[in-house]
């Protein structure tokens, strides 16, 4: 079953921890960064849905037992762009015409994508944007240094059972599995 995304929800749960690590998640910005962990949270408080399959899915039990894509930046969008299963899925979208809680990733001028950020909001048609790593929140894309942006936006999840509730116990940082 297809649902909609609760987009207010992912933005919600960014403004709450743009500034501070939720318990729930290994902290990863002293290792690679922790903007895509970050994202990928925001994304699951906007569906409550993850996708169990291995290499390939969505999924974070633990730092040891994750889905390249709940971390890595071309992972989570190869993810987001192909998912055809349970969890969100998206399309690769023009920057400017992001809403509420789509994502925007940022490369280098060699064309590595190295950043995804949660787009919080827009101030005369520029996205405001929430990331970790470099923790912020309703930061305009113009104060970031980048070659390329693009833009992915979030277009629904699926999930086979009816969907669960989860944001409250995810966004208070009490509990990541209930109706996962």
């Amino acid at each position: 079953m297809e649902y909609t995304y609760d987009r207010s929800a992912a933005v919600i749960y960014a403004m709450r921890w743009a500034y501070r690590r939720n318990p729930l998640f290994f902290d990863f910005t002293d290792i690679g960064g922790n903007c895509t962990n970050f994202v990928s949270q925001c994304i699951l408080a906007g569906c409550c849905t993850m996708n169990f399959t291995n290499t390939y899915g969505w999924y974070y039990v633990s730092p040891e037992d994750r889905s390249p894509s709940w971390t890595g930046v071309e992972y989570l969008y190869n993810f987001l762009t192909s998912n055809v299963d349970a969890g969100p899925y998206g399309e690769e979208a023009d920057v400017l015409a992001l809403t509420l809680g789509d994502v925007v990733q940022l490369a280098s001028s060699d064309g590595d994508f190295y950043h995804s950020l949660l787009v919080v909001g827009t101030d005369m048609g520029e996205p405001l944007l929430a990331a970790q790593s470099n923790d912020a929140f309703a930061r305009p894309l113009s104060a970031y240094s980048y070659a390329t942006a693009r833009g992915i936006h979030i277009l629904g999840y699926r999930k086979d059972a009816v969907p669960c509730p989860c944001f409250k116990e995810l966004y208070s940082g009490e509990s990541l599995l209930d109706c996962l």
